[in-house]
């Protein structure tokens, strides 16, 4: 069985929204399940220590995780352009796996949302495509041959599913279906890659 790790940070619960459609469109993938994961968040105070499980949502993520997984989607709100802090943190934790090269050649994508309109979306999706990058794996986007991203009138970009919380109530139903076709296309890749 082919795992996609679907990793994420949410604050207000519009990118764990997100994450969940990105788990459906792997699931709908013949020999493929989803992982979903978040990290806990950070203190910009003092070293702040979480509880190993979470009293609710997805459990905390791992590095064995990322070893593990056949493929990536990583996502987050949007912060000033960026991703979140806590996602980052995670992220600059994995020099271990780095080394290893656990995850080269495996597909990852990247999804976010923002408060506002003009919140950085783009910037933020690609921000999170760095450390992919580094860790040698395989970026994939949404190509225009997806109708919905021709169509949306709210989120949605080749570089990957976002949503603005400002113009809707909840995810439209292009977002979701732009979220659905990644984890399904993170997910036929995966199975491909294996296979070959």
């Amino acid at each position: 069985m082919i795992k996609i790790l679907v990793l994420y940070y949410s604050r207000n619960g519009t990118t764990a929204e997100m994450a969940h459609h990105i788990a459906r469109g792997v699931a709908s993938v013949n020999g493929a399940e989803a992982l979903l994961r978040t990290v806990p968040e950070v203190s910009s105070v003092c070293e702040k220590t979480a509880e190993s499980i979470p009293t609710q949502g997805a459990i905390y993520a791992t590095l064995d995780d990322l070893k593990q997984c056949h493929g990536l989607a990583l996502g987050s709100p949007t912060h000033f352009g960026n991703m979140a802090a806590a996602l980052k943190y995670f992220i600059d934790s994995t020099t271990e796996t780095w080394l290893s090269g656990a995850l080269i050649g495996k597909p990852a994508g990247v999804f976010t949302s923002t408060g506002s309109l003009h919140g950085g979306q783009e910037s933020t999706l690609l921000s999170m495509m760095l450390p992919l990058m580094h860790h040698g794996m395989l970026l994939l986007g949404l190509p225009y041959t997806e109708t919905a991203l021709r169509e949306t009138l709210s989120g949605g970009t080749p570089y990957g599913p976002s949503h603005s919380a400002m113009e809707h109530n909840g995810l439209s139903t292009h977002e979701k279906t732009l979220c659905r076709a990644l984890g399904a296309r993170l997910a036929s890749t995966a199975i491909r890659l294996n296979q070959a």
